[in-house]
């Protein structure tokens, strides 16, 4: 902003991070931005170490980006939407791809324009409709790009209506897709509900987040690959995970189980109506099975659950009061076994949302060390952010340090999806990545006379599979 205004700046970046500011301030449109290195990382070093590296290297730095104009510097330009950009074998291609880091190092399908029209086929929208703007290259998002990726991924062309909503909860600022390639490496989940999940053969059973099934997997890997080469996240540029994850498969809902227990589906949860095709997205730092929860009944069955979540969420519980100021959303995959039993025990997803709420709680002590530790911020006081109203007064109900307080602001902030084998008593449970990938949910809109599109092209495959015998 301030070398927008005109003015002298110098913008102080570790040296771990020289290159994502590189990258950054490209997206930005200033791609000279004056940036000064501070040498190692400010987090490990002492006073005084840190002290002579400020003085011995980034003073100089700052200085000179201060007195000196920054050097021109014209960004490359883009090849255009329709361009051809490369012609070739399949080899040729994909080495052709990784060497330009449009690829994710496996084999991606040539995108070739007939590839691409058979995904246009299957939507009723302008491909040149842009769909958002991504952080952080601040590139638009259009159909076409959705369709270019959706090829490049594996996926199947009748996916495009899924990968078009999968887009616009991208670039919805509610999720916040310039937080995706921070420090801790958190990954999305794509969460699947509706009948859409059925019709293309999504797996919402046994090894649900497995790969091998090509819905599931071909559109998480598609979210990576659009992250990569729409929005801008590249291995040592944009995307600074410490250690980093891959992407994730699509999990569905087992909603026809979930209907028979009772229950209402997530897409309820998340503001829409049962039966409504929808995908649900939220960035996670990780995850943990927990295996053998036993018991007849809820009683029995719960403080597992509420263990597991307990042990799963440490420094993440800086997006509950800390920074995040209540976006800490843990999400819970219940087995189909699990959520059968606490049905039957006359339990709904809204009890056991506030089991959690009420079980799921750590010391105020506990709570207060976390933070402290975790956020470099030497004083932290429940009872101080509670005076000031910045936090639920449930924080700080006594100045007993012993005290349980929850993890979360509300009951409703626990996410709760029924997937995965329905003979197994397994619950799994993420840490979720609060306001850096906040949960969004979009509904996908299907074409005019999809149902008769779908029949089509399962005629057409049939077809070619009859040729090629």
């Amino acid at each position: 902003m301030v070398e927008a205004a005109g003015r002298a700046s110098s913008t102080l970046v570790c040296e771990g991070f020289l290159s994502a500011a590189a990258s950054t301030s490209i997206g930005l449109g200033m791609p000279n931005l004056p940036v000064a290195g501070v040498p190692g990382h400010p987090g490990v070093q002492n006073d005084a170490q840190l002290r002579e590296n400020i003085l011995g290297t980034t003073l100089d730095q700052v200085i000179d980006n201060l007195l000196r104009a920054p050097a021109r510097v014209q960004a490359e330009d883009e090849p255009g939407a329709r361009d051809i950009v490369f012609t070739g074998s399949f080899d040729a291609v994909n080495r052709a791809f990784i060497a330009r880091g449009w690829s994710d190092g496996l084999p991606a399908v040539p995108p070739t324009r007939a590839r691409i029209d058979a995904f246009l086929r299957c939507c009723d929208r302008d491909p040149d409709e842009v769909l958002g703007v991504l952080l952080p290259d601040s590139r638009a998002a259009t159909v076409w790009s959705v369709a270019v990726n959706g090829v490049m991924a594996g996926c199947r062309p009748q996916y495009m209506p899924l990968l078009l909503a999968l887009v616009e909860a991208m670039a919805d600022p509610y999720y916040g897709v310039e937080h995706s390639g921070n420090t801790p490496g958190g990954e999305t989940l794509i969460m699947l509900n509706g009948p859409i999940a059925r019709q293309l053969g999504f797996n919402c059973e046994q090894g649900v987040m497995r790969d091998g099934i090509q819905p599931n997997t071909s559109v998480g890997r598609f979210w990576r690959l659009y992250l990569r080469n729409v929005a801008g996240f590249l291995p040592g540029g944009n995307d600074k995970a410490t250690f980093g994850n891959t992407w994730r498969v699509v999990v569905p809902e087992n909603e026809a189980f979930v209907e028979r227990i009772g229950w209402q589906p997530m897409s309820v949860d998340m503001g829409f109506h049962a039966g409504e095709d929808t995908v649900t997205i939220a960035r996670y730092t990780g995850g943990n099975h927990i295996s053998s929860v036993s018991g007849s009944t809820p009683e029995e069955l719960m403080p597992y659950v509420a263990d597991a979540v307990v042990k799963q969420h440490t420094w993440q519980l800086m997006f509950s009061v800390g920074q995040g100021k209540g976006t800490l959303r843990p999400l819970i995959l219940l087995g189909p076994i699990i959520a059968e039993t606490l049905a039957a025990g006359g339990w709904s997803k809204t009890d056991v949302r506030q089991y959690l709420y009420d079980h799921a709680r750590v010391t105020a002590g506990e709570f207060e060390r976390i933070l402290r530790d975790w956020t470099n911020k030497p004083v932290w006081s429940l009872a101080e952010e509670a005076r000031l109203r910045r936090i639920p007064q449930v924080y700080h109900a006594s100045d007993d340090p012993q005290r349980l307080v929850p993890l979360v602001w509300d009951p409703d902030d626990f996410m709760l999806l029924v997937t995965g084998d329905p003979a197994r008593n397994s619950v799994y449970v993420f840490a979720h990545n609060g306001v850096l990938g906040y949960p969004t949910t979009k509904l996908v809109r299907l074409p005019p006379g999809w149902a008769g599109l779908l029949d089509e092209m399962k005629r057409e495959d049939e077809d070619a599979g009859q040729a090629q015998a």
